[in-house]
């Protein structure tokens, strides 16, 4: 699936969890650690088939894994955590050499859901949301909400909805804390950091 593709290099925070049974088929989940440039770190949440995951478990012991999938995402209907949840499938994961660099690349092709918001941040910072589309097999769809900064969110903020565009990016994790029973709760949102938006012309 060329459209949805995402690679990342990290450390895993802990041992496969058994997630959840389809069709027979059993995935575990699991989080990795991925480092940014800035030294801030990225947890990033991935679900595999238990095939992938059974071969690495010996091995996760802190070294780092090279995992290779597609971003999805999911209506959380529970009530509990975020409404919206992203995560990556993974179709390959491997052992990764202690010396390689993190890696948290992505590439999507889809359509805008919505209008984009523009708005800056107290201190000035430009920043603009959207919300993108991203079609796979059997007529379903990801809904990846993507966010650009400075000059090149102002560009994004001048397409509007049903506009094809082409992301590249990498998935970022963001605490943020929440008013919860008259308490304030730490939560935690994905979204793509958005380094290039390019609007794909009609054919």
């Amino acid at each position: 699936m060329d459209d949805n593709m995402i690679k990342l290099t990290g450390i895993p925070t802990g041992p496969p969890v058994f997630s959840h049974e389809s069709h027979g088929v059993k995935f575990y989940r699991l989080a990795l650690g991925v480092k940014r440039l800035s030294g801030a770190e990225d947890t990033i949440n991935i679900q595999a088939q238990q095939a992938l995951t059974a071969a690495l478990e010996p091995d996760l012991d802190g070294s780092p894994l090279s995992v290779a999938g597609h971003l999805r995402s999911f209506n959380n209907k529970s009530g509990v955590g975020s409404k919206l949840v992203l995560y990556v499938l993974a179709r390959e994961i491997l052992t990764a050499d202690a010396a390689e660099p993190h890696i948290n690349a992505l590439k999507l092709t889809g359509t805008l859901c919505k209008n984009p918001i523009y708005r800056k941040t107290p201190l000035g910072r430009e920043i603009c949301d959207l919300l993108i589309a991203v079609s796979r097999y059997h007529g379903r769809s990801d809904y990846l909400p993507c966010i650009a900064w400075g000059t090149h969110a102002r560009g994004c903020a001048e397409l509007k909805t049903g506009d094809r565009v082409a992301v590249k990016g990498r998935l970022q994790s963001r605490e943020y804390t929440k008013l919860e029973n008259g308490a304030g709760a730490t939560k935690t949102a994905f979204e793509v950091s958005a380094s290039e938006i390019l609007p794909i012309q009609n054919e």
